[in-house]
Formats: structure tokens, sequence, C-alpha cells
């Protein structure tokens, strides 16, 4: 699989020319790194970015007696966004069937979610299911376009990663739950207990422009849960969803909805790693758990 996009290589082609440039390396080198690290994240969240910036944008400024509904023009320009980032080769064809793996999941989630009245779409619009927009499929999609995205750039490999049909069932359990909970008894911390069993002696190792790094991959899976909570705060503030505690004005999203967003990162993640398989770092082809 091609690492970079033609475009992607801008970055990398970049960063070298500015290290040459440079009259020694030492802490400029590792602020390069920091800035090529720092570019290539805000590359791997451009569809979530452009989604975020358009339910902040449409909130502000989108007129309330426009022919065209704003939920409807989100969707529609969440589409033309990603035909723009396929097509313009922004995007590989792998990550764009992530995305649609994962428009599917969240669509059929927010059906359920949305008739249990665990939030709602305060605002009328044409293209929906039930109560349900279908712009909402395409925040889900943004977290897949993100994972699938930075794990290319990064070229992210495993150590000690868990066999997959282990991964499989644990993701397959926490989706029952999301649905489960309502009707029986809530598992989520023997879930949480699984997940830590299953993942804490693996590492994720990713190369950001001339070093490679490693860090705990479950602290990966809290970092990004915790800024999709940071977004959640600024798409219900912004009124594309509201909680019902929201309903007689905005307050912060609750903290304890980061546990709900870990759940799902795992989900997410796995996945991800139905369309790109974990692999082992390159001086460890060997390593017998990724199957």
């Amino acid at each position: 699989m091609k690492r970079f996009t033609s475009l992607e290589q801008v970055i990398d082609r970049q960063a070298h020319r500015l290290l040459d440039a440079l009259p020694e390396r030492g802490i400029y080198g590792s602020l390069v790194e920091f800035l090529v690290f720092g570019l290539k994240q805000a590359w791997a969240c451009l569809f979530g970015g452009l989604m975020l910036a358009l339910i902040i944008g449409t909130h502000l400024v989108y007129p309330q007696d426009a022919l065209l509904t704003r939920y409807d023009f989100l969707f529609l320009s969440a589409l033309a966004i990603q035909l723009v980032m396929v097509f313009g080769r922004l995007e590989t064809w792998d990550e764009a069937k992530v995305i649609l793996i994962f428009h599917i999941v969240g669509t059929v989630m927010e059906i359920f979610k949305t008739f249990a009245g665990s939030w709602i779409y305060p605002e009328e619009n044409l293209f929906r299911i039930g109560g349900v927009p279908l712009f909402s499929g395409f925040m889900y999609a943004a977290v897949g376009s993100y994972l699938a995205r930075v794990s290319r750039l990064f070229d992210m490999r495993y150590t000690h990663y868990p066999r997959h049909w282990h991964t499989l069932l644990l993701a397959a359990a926490i989706y029952v739950n999301f649905f489960a909970h309502h009707f029986v008894w809530d598992i989520r911390w023997l879930l949480f207990t699984a997940t830590a069993a299953l993942y804490w002696r693996c590492f994720v190792h990713y190369r950001v422009f001339r070093h490679t790094h490693k860090m705990p991959l479950l602290l990966g899976f809290g970092l990004v849960a915790l800024f999709i909570w940071f977004a959640e705060n600024l798409g219900t503030v912004s009124k594309a969803w509201l909680y019902p505690t929201q309903l007689d004005g905005w307050t912060m999203v609750s903290p304890a909805k980061l546990g709900a967003w870990y759940l799902l990162m795992i989900i997410s993640f796995v996945l991800v790693t139905i369309v790109h398989r974990p692999r082992p770092p390159a001086d460890q082809p060997g390593n017998p758990r990724i199957s």
C-alpha cells in the first residue's frame, strides 16, 4: 500500500528542505519533527475538521428560512467533500471503504439511540431516516477517516497486538452493549476490563518524519476519545444535536461520556483493522500475535 498520496508527500519534502537549511540540527531537528507531527495530524483530521467547521459555521450564519434546511446542507456538503477527497486523490479507496462502513454502523446506532431518547436532532429536514438526519452518519465516518489516514501517514506498527478474532469479539460485544444496556444490565465495566486485558501489552510504533516513536495503544485510544469529546461539546453548543439535559439551555457534555467514546474508539479501531490489518515493526517480521 502506498504510504502517501502525491499531496501528502509535500509535507515530508518541505520538512527535508527546512532541515537542510538549518545551521545545526539538535533542538531544531526536534522542532521540525514536532511540526511535521502536527501537520500530519491536521491532515489526518481533514474530513472531521471540515465537518466540524460546517456544523459551527451553519449554526452561526445559515439562514433559518432557506429552502434547503441546515441538516440537508450538511449532508450534501459532507457527501461533496467525500467525493472531492476520493476523486481528487486526497484519500485512498481503502479509506473510502472504511468511511462507508462507519457511516452504516453509525447510522444504525443513531436510529436506535434517538428512538430510545438518548439524544435528539431538533431541526427538521428531508434527508433522514426516522428521527436521524443522514449527515449524522458522516460524524462517525469522520472518526473512521481519521483512524485510517493516521495509520497510513504514520506507518503505524504494533507489538504484542492481540489476535484479530479476539478484537472482533470485543468490538461486537461493545456494539451490542450500546443497544442492550437500555433493556438489561450495562456491562461496560466488564468491557473496560476486557479491553485492558486484551491491549495492555500492546504498543503502537509510529514514524513521524525521521524518527519512530512508540506509545501504549490504550493511551492512544484515550487521547482520541478526549478530542472527540471536545468536538462533541462544540457540536452540541452548535445545536447539531442535543442531549435531554441541554433542551432548556446548553450545558457541557458530561465527562462520563468519555467512557462511551473510549469504547467507541475500540469499535472504530477494530473496524479499521479489517481494511488495514495491523503489522509488526519492520525489524520484527515474525511477531506471532498479529494474526
